[in-house]
This record gives C-alpha cells, sequence and structure tokens, in this order.
C-alpha cells in the first residue's frame, strides 16, 4: 500500500486503474462496500490496481474550518483500513482553495484521467464533486463515456439508518459505541503511546493507562466497559474505561482517554503503544463530592465491566 500525499507522486507508468473517490473517513461498512465493488470490477477486467482518491486535510477544513468535522481516522489509519477492504494504493489529494475551484470536467481531467488513468470509477450514488459540488454520478458518467472510463454508482448500505461518517460521528458525540461498531464493521478504538497523567488512579488502587487520543473523535465523556491491549506483546486484558476531563479533581483541559485493566497493578506501560477497544457504556461522567464517593462508584464500574466482559 502507497499513500501518494500530491500528484507527482503517482508513477508516471500507473497503467490503467480503477479508481474509487470520497472523503472516507472512518471507513465504514458503505465505504468497504465501494470499495469492494471496485476489486470486483479490476478483477473482472484484468486490471492490476484499484487507487483509491481521498483528500488531506478535509474538504471543510478548508472552505469552513468552523464547521468541520472532527476526523474519524488519521489519514494513515485510513490507508490501512483501505488496504484491508482491498485497495492497492491511496492518492491523498492535497485540497486547497485551489483545487475547490475546479470544475467537474477539470477534476476529472486532472485527478482521474490525467493522474490516474482510470478504466472504471466506482463512487457511492450520493457522490458530487467538482465546484460548489456542481457535479454528480450523472455527470461523471457522461464525462467518463467522453474520457473511456466507466462509472458504477453504489446504492448506499445500512438501514434503517444509512452507515455514514456523520451517523458514526452522532454515535460516538452520544456514548453509543455499540452503533458506531455496527456502521463501522469494528470496534471504536484509540491508539497511542501511553502518556504519564497525574498519577491519581494508582492512588485510589486503580492505575490507568492513559492515552491522548490526537486529533481524532473519541467517544463522550463517560465510563466504558472494553479492552486494553498493549501493541508491542499483543497482549490484552478486560478494562473498564473513562473519557473525560476529570470533574472531581477539578478537571484538565484536554479530553483523556484512562483505561484500567482489571485486577491489574503490575503493569508498566509508559510509553508503551496501546490500543483502547470499547465494548460498552456503563454511565455518563460524574463530578463526585470526595473521593469515598468515587471509589465505590468505580469498583461498581469495575464489577458491571467484569460481568459485560464474561458474557
Amino acid at each position: 500500500m502507497q499513500i501518494w500525499r500530491s500528484f507527482d507522486e503517482v508513477p508516471a507508468d500507473i497503467g490503467r486503474t480503477v479508481v474509487t473517490v470520497g472523503n472516507f473517513d472512518g471507513v465504514h461498512r458503505g465505504h468497504a462496500h465501494v470499495v469492494r465493488r471496485a476489486c470486483e470490477i479490476s478483477r473482472e477486467r484484468g486490471i492490476d490496481r484499484v487507487v483509491v482518491a481521498t483528500f488531506d486535510p478535509h474538504p471543510m477544513a478548508v472552505l469552513r474550518p468552523e464547521h468541520a468535522p472532527v476526523a474519524l481516522t488519521t489519514i494513515e489509519d485510513r490507508a490501512a483500513l483501505l488496504a484491508e477492504a482491498g485497495a492497492d494504493d491511496v492518492l491523498a489529494i492535497p485540497f486547497s482553495r485551489e483545487v475547490s475551484t475546479w470544475s467537474p470536467e477539470e477534476f476529472v481531467d486532472r485527478v482521474l484521467v490525467g493522474c490516474l488513468h482510470a478504466a472504471a470509477v466506482v463512487v457511492g450514488a450520493n457522490f458530487r464533486f467538482g465546484h460548489k459540488a456542481a457535479g454528480d454520478v450523472g455527470i461523471l458518467r457522461e464525462l467518463g463515456a467522453e474520457r473511456d472510463f466507466t462509472v458504477e454508482g453504489i446504492a448506499l448500505d445500512g438501514g434503517p439508518q444509512v452507515w455514514s461518517s456523520t451517523y458514526v460521528r452522532q454515535s460516538l458525540a452520544g456514548g453509543d459505541v455499540t452503533g458506531a461498531a455496527e456502521a463501522l464493521g469494528r470496534p471504536v478504538v484509540v491508539r497511542g503511546p501511553v502518556v504519564e497523567g497525574d498519577r491519581r488512579g494508582r492512588e485510589l488502587g486503580f492505575p490507568t493507562a492513559n492515552v491522548a487520543p490526537g486529533e481524532v473523535a473519541v467517544p463522550a465523556d463517560g465510563v466504558y466497559a472494553g479492552w486494553l491491549t498493549r501493541l508491542d506483546t499483543d497482549e490484552r486484558f478486560p478494562a473498564a474505561i473513562s473519557v473525560g476531563t476529570n470533574p472531581t479533581f477539578d478537571g484538565h483541559r484536554d479530553p483523556r482517554v484512562e483505561a484500567y485493566a482489571l485486577d491489574r497493578d503490575d503493569l508498566d506501560l509508559y510509553g508503551v503503544p496501546v490500543e483502547v477497544e470499547f465494548v460498552a457504556r456503563l454511565r455518563g461522567m460524574i463530578r463526585f463530592d470526595g473521593v469515598e464517593p468515587l471509589v465505590e462508584q468505580m469498583r461498581d464500574d469495575v464489577r458491571r465491566t467484569r460481568e459485560l466482559l464474561r458474557d
């Protein structure tokens, strides 16, 4: 899997390709369906390469940054997920105001024809492109007929709720990690190295691994049942997970993801890359009037986590 971050990085001798275009943030089940169909077409037509053309940054981050959605994945994680779905390479188009002015014809000529030599293009049925989203699947099909590539629009998946990146974000914002996981086709996870925290969990008898989520979306503040995995050894532990700003102790500025591996106070994880997997929400974040009621609630959180994961 190659990630090309500019048109100049795409090999000049790439040959004909099957291309799919979109933001693909999160790479949910609908996205995976589109990529799989592109792979089917590549096999049917004997074309060696399936390329995903996406955008980095998200167009809204350039055009209306105050309304830009929080990313579900980094471009690197997005590429890895697209590779799992069957894509061979990713072109991360550096989106800019200049790119936003391209007409549908110019986008097709620059990207699909001039750069990727598309023989077939597969997109979602609601795909829009070009200046002010003037292009749709019908226009793309007309342009393809003139420029020697076929076009297939794939009906949106899901039901009764259509799977979309917006739906996943809404689910996370409401703490519905099971709904988000259903749309994604995989559990909601946060990955990163374990960083220094306040060490307050250890003082309370529940030492936690603290992971800075970075610039990607995380579930709403609250407590969750899930799993903590060391990515250096693949050891996996049942975990009670807290997301939030720790209001009982006057909080901190940025939300944290803190995972307590059940019954383990012997883990030295500072600097270790880990994955925190969310299974179910237990409760919202609460400000307690002191340490004793907090510890009592944490014991109950651990009990419920143990029961839930055992089931």
